[in-house]
């Protein structure tokens, strides 16, 4: 009976320790991640929710590999989870593709297909005529919502697959002249920012009574 206590509890320190110091080291550094990612958007309190559950975790953590100082599985647990946190939050930024972005499309052909296409798809752009050394070239600035991107890129690639563009992130948009196109919600994929739009809906009905 001893001998059985004392295999539960080797298995418990050994194993199951490290292993939920690892799960909770990727839950932690994912939302450290997608933190780090709002900041740069300005989505103030989307990083505030996070920041207070990053540090929660961040805290059990740490505690579960002080108190466990002389097991090694703990330290390469803590690692192992931290560097696949980086990779998981970083999919799932991808995945939910919050925000704006600017593509730059440089060409020399004729791209006034382009810009109808682009109309025609309700996409906003402006089109600049530019020079080098060579002759004339067109410059287009299309302002989409990532979740768009994939299908202005393949617009881009169908009007010439050689064109070159490049693709900047953007912070903030007034939309006045060119307004961004709007999307369809996803149904795969839950928008963290609708969970705020309901509530201040909710407050604005309240104040309104």
């Amino acid at each position: 009976m001893d001998g059985l206590m004392f295999g539960n509890v080797d298995f418990y320190k050994w194993v199951v320790i490290p292993l939920l110091i690892f799960f909770a080291r990727v839950s932690d550094q994912s939302i450290g991640t997608l933190r780090i990612i709002f900041v740069s958007k300005g989505q103030k309190r989307i990083v505030s929710i996070l920041g207070f559950f990053e540090s929660l975790i961040w805290i059990l953590v740490i505690s579960q590999v002080i108190q466990n100082l002389d097991n090694i599985f703990c330290y390469i647990a803590y690692a192992a989870g931290f560097a696949t946190g980086n990779f998981v939050g970083i999919i799932i930024e991808e995945k939910l593709a919050m925000g704006q972005c600017l593509l730059r499309v440089i060409t020399r052909k004729d791209s006034v297909p382009l810009q109808k296409t682009l109309k025609k798809k309700g996409y906003g752009f402006v089109n600049l005529v530019g020079d080098d050394i060579d002759g004339h070239e067109s410059v287009l600035f299309i302002l989409t919502r990532r979740k768009e991107l994939s299908k202005v890129i393949e617009i881009i690639e169908d009007f010439n697959p050689n064109a070159f563009f490049t693709i900047e992130d953007v912070r903030a948009v007034h939309e006045g002249r060119y307004p961004l196109k709007e999307t369809k919600p996803s149904n795969s994929y839950f928008n963290i920012l609708s969970f705020f739009r309901i509530k201040e809906m909710a407050k604005r009905m309240i104040i309104r009574k």
